[in-house]
């Protein structure tokens, strides 16, 4: 690995931009993703990720960028003039297409604690062109969101959809499932309630314990009783079930879509397409390699501000690129291409990944259908540990 940014983009094509806004209220005790509390240098932070945007130019020079997506952190902390300056600074420094996806993460409290003088923030926000937004709602129980330490309450939750479902269209709506104490009756009443609303997309993920989180040391202490792995496979055997009987489309392991409103953003992702991470600890990826950003605030801002990208660069092998794509496409419901490993890395990778599949297939967790190696119903909660056992370990 090595510091340094992408080589400029040799092929044409469309790309993504995510933007990393790395503050946010309170710390939720399961996150552990990179942010801060504190907003003394927001300002400082906002000029770095322009002048990010300006240094990084050319990494895209010859892709057309289809996807801007605020992520974080809590990207609703920021004011619209902030954001719609990062959105002008996208369009002043890259090809931007016609009708670009513009998502915006957003948690209910900041949604409704913000009000302009005679319009809403909603109407604020589609004025500067964003035209999707991902609620962080998690639950609809105040028990749940004060385990989870959320800044917003139940009545918050249920208020903002009510008045975001007004303005936007384009709403994905963020569920957790798993949660210590919770029972299937009530893991049903927040597929119910979200479902109430409308809402065209939802994003749902199992509470999964990570290292050095409050919720970590909470179960050690035997405050907060451990996870449930047993009861996260059957809330989303639920989930699955229900979504599906309401017209989603379950298009990747977490995320759920009517059609016509799968994330752009996301199914770019899970697709192996590229994309420009901006922002501390912020991810790109062009196909060939990977890099990310510092975590850390007060260095990245002391980078860019000397007009060096803080990054450290990975060049992809043969091997990596296949075991990424074994990941990602066993999530999706468009799976691993037989004939796309076969071209693009050989029949000797294809061969193993036969011989490897064939346990799963045997057990029902895989089939193969029309040269597509994919995961049944059955297999879909498993697959990312699937997929870890047909990584191939040794170059060849």
């Amino acid at each position: 690995m090595s510091k340094g940014s992408f080589p400029s983009g040799r092929l044409g094509g469309a790309a993504g931009i995510y933007i990393h806004i790395p503050f946010c209220k309170q710390a939720c005790h399961y996150c552990d993703f990179h942010f801060s509390t504190s907003l003394k240098k927001k300002d400082s932070l906002i000029a770095c990720l322009v002048k990010e945007l300006e240094l990084r130019k050319e990494e895209l020079q010859n892709k057309t960028v289809e996807t801007i997506y605020f992520g974080g952190g809590t990207p609703s902390l920021l004011t619209t003039d902030e954001l719609q300056f990062l959105i002008s600074e996208v369009y002043e420094n890259f090809k931007v297409a016609e009708h670009p996806e513009i998502t915006l993460e957003a948690n209910p409290d900041d949604l409704m604690s913000v009000r302009a003088q005679s319009r809403t923030i909603f109407e604020d926000y589609k004025q500067i062109g964003i035209n999707r937004l991902s609620i962080g709602i998690q639950s609809f129980f105040e028990r749940d969101l004060k385990l989870m330490n959320r800044a917003h309450n139940s009545e918050e939750a249920k208020a903002c959809l009510e008045e975001a479902t007004k303005y936007f269209d384009n709403i994905s709506v963020d569920l957790i499932y798993g949660i210590p104490g919770s029972s299937n009756k009530e893991w049903i009443q927040n597929i119910d309630t979200a479902l109430s609303y409308g809402v065209p997309h939802v994003s749902c993920y199992a509470l999964t314990v990570e290292p050095k989180t409050a919720l970590a040391s909470f179960i050690k202490k035997g405050i907060i009783e451990n996870v449930d792995d047993d009861l996260a496979q059957e809330q989303f055997n639920i989930l699955v079930e229900k979504l599906e009987e309401a017209g989603f489309v379950n298009y990747e392991l977490s995320n759920f879509g009517k059609p016509e409103y799968f994330s752009k953003n996301n199914s770019a992702y899970w697709q192996g397409k590229p994309y420009l991470g901006i922002g501390p600890s912020a991810h790109s990826f062009n196909g060939d390699q990977r890099s990310w950003n510092v975590s850390n605030n007060t260095k990245y801002i002391k980078n860019i501000q000397q007009n060096i990208l803080p990054s450290e660069l990975e060049e992809l092998s043969t091997t990596d690129k296949f075991n990424e794509y074994i990941m990602t496409g066993l999530r999706t419901i468009w799976g691993v291409s037989l004939n796309k490993v076969n071209n693009d890395f050989g029949g000797a990778y294809k061969k193993y990944l036969l011989e490897q599949s064939e346990v799963f297939i045997n057990e029902h967790l895989l089939y193969i259908d029309d040269d597509k190696l994919l995961a049944t119903k059955k297999g879909k909660f498993l697959s990312d540990g699937i997929a870890s056992s047909l990584f191939k370990i040794n170059l060849s």
